[in-house]
């Protein structure tokens, strides 16, 4: 089934498109973004259950922009109606007047937004509606997986199940395009907690899709392995720091991918001069195994969408072929600046934010060598499990993750020992050119949302196939 549009940006549609008319009166270019939201988060533990809203992403505004022939303004507001009409007008006027050019760009520097005419309106699918659900049916199915998951060993402390789904629709106006789109997507985690002595260790499996709350199943599957391997990090051991023959699961390539070329390829930093990546388009930059992918229309994950928030269509853009740096991702601004065409990553955190450049779905390409292969071609080295976090900086190319644990291999042989917690560390280039092996399954996750900055945040996903590097850890 399809995702249904909001029935208030419906009913409002002839509101949105007579503020349009009235803004087209004084400027050559202007456009509408609104956004209905709607969101839930479930959560349990041994103690309690909770049932809750974010009012980041739950969230009911608009955004005009407009464009006067040398600047660009924009207007947020979160109430319309006719009386409103000339207060609107008026403000985004001053917004027009205060507006400040970008560093280092004169006036007229770009013309007016790309506007080619096109009509479009579609929604995300789904099997089953959260909201028809409903709270009571959602928090029982986690309480079983919870239950479901202590039963496993009288070594757990507790265990954390949760889920959270959010809906959206966004109508896009412009004087010659009229865009709706709807999407759902649900995440779900489970995180089971065990302790000996003082020593507190977790596990976690993170399931998320682009869809509804069929990802319940998919959570319960996976709860027993969550309980089995919190018990077996009670026996880790700390890492001696070196450098390794690692396979990575397709979460850890994920977060590599997301750290090592993701934020450094976004090109609103190109236009600010913050990224090392735009003076090596063109050149190699990871090995020939390595293609990069990013964009809302490259997989079906909670990166997902048809259209971005300013109005440019889903792309799916490849930063890295065969090794080589292809091009970055990009906002419909930056893109002005640079010269370039926007590739549909223009997102807000909300309608009281602007449109950055930020990443959607990011991932390697699969290749074509078997993970027994990789493990076995390992002399002694370890395969990673479980992203907990990661940073990078895109000025000098460092990355720096954390991984809850490592599986140590020897001979070509999982021994069973665990190596618990994980620094990854190292220069971009050297961990992907250091790439040797890739398998064919890729996997996407979206459990988390990206920041940028110190207060924007969007939903993604990132991923890839198992991967076999060269790779420093601590």
């Amino acid at each position: 089934m399809k995702v249904e549009h909001s029935a208030y940006i419906r009913r409002n549609q002839p509101l949105f498109q007579e503020l349009l008319r009235l803004l087209l009166k004084e400027y050559p270019y202007a456009s509408i973004l609104a956004q209905d939201s709607r969101e839930r988060s479930y959560r349990v533990n041994r103690a309690l259950s909770s049932v809750g809203e974010d009012s980041r992403d739950c969230a009911r505004g608009f955004v005009v922009r407009v464009w006067d022939g040398a600047r660009v303004a924009e207007h947020s507001f979160n109430r319309i109606s006719e009386e409103r009409m000339p207060e609107l007008v008026e403000r985004v006027r001053r917004a027009v007047a205060d507006a400040p050019l970008p560093e280092g760009v004169e006036d007229a520097a770009c013309g007016a937004p790309d506007d080619e005419p096109l009509t479009f309106c579609d929604a995300t699918e789904y099997e089953i509606d959260p909201a028809l659900m409903g709270d009571d049916a959602i928090l029982s199915r986690l309480m079983a997986i919870r239950d479901r998951t202590l039963s496993r060993s009288d070594k757990l402390l507790d265990c954390i199940a949760q889920a959270t789904w959010n809906r959206t629709t966004k109508l896009f106006l412009s004087p010659r395009r009229e865009l709706t789109q709807s999407v759902l997507w649900t995440t779900g985690a489970v995180i089971a907690l065990a302790a000996r002595g003082q020593e507190i260790k977790d596990s976690m499996i993170s399931i998320s899709n682009l869809g509804g709350m069929e990802l319940l199943d998919r959570l319960e599957a996976g709860a027993d392995r969550v309980a089995d391997t919190v018990v077996e990090l009670l026996d880790s051991l700390p890492m001696v720091p070196g450098e390794y023959d690692c396979v990575c699961t397709p979460e850890v390539t994920g977060m590599i991918v997301h750290e090592a070329f993701g934020h450094g390829v976004e090109m609103d930093m190109f236009v600010k001069k913050r990224a090392l990546a735009e003076r090596f388009v063109g050149e190699r930059v990871a090995s020939p195994l390595v293609t990069m992918r990013d964009g809302a229309a490259s997989a079906p994950q909670t990166g997902s969408y048809f259209f971005d928030d300013e109005g440019v269509m889903a792309h799916d853009t490849v930063v890295i072929d065969r090794g080589v740096l292809h091009g970055g991702i990009s906002d419909a601004r930056s893109a002005a600046l640079l010269g370039t065409v926007p590739t549909g990553n223009g997102r807000r955190e909300s309608y009281r934010r602007k449109a950055y450049t930020r990443m959607t779905n990011t991932f390697f390409e699969g290749g074509s060598d078997r993970v027994e292969d990789m493990i076995a071609s390992i002399r002694y080295g370890f395969l990673l499990e479980e992203p907990a976090s990661g940073m990078e900086d895109p000025k000098n190319w460092g990355i720096q993750c954390m991984v809850n644990f490592a599986r140590e291999i020897r001979d070509g042989k999982l021994t069973g020992r665990v190596f618990s917690p994980i620094v990854l560390t190292g220069y971009v280039p050297d961990l992907l050119k250091s790439i040797t092996a890739m398998s064919p399954e890729v996997e996407l996750s979206g459990g988390g949302f990206c920041g940028k900055g110190y207060k924007e945040w969007v939903k993604v996903s990132d991923g890839g196939p198992y991967i076999k590097a060269r790779i420093r850890l601590g």
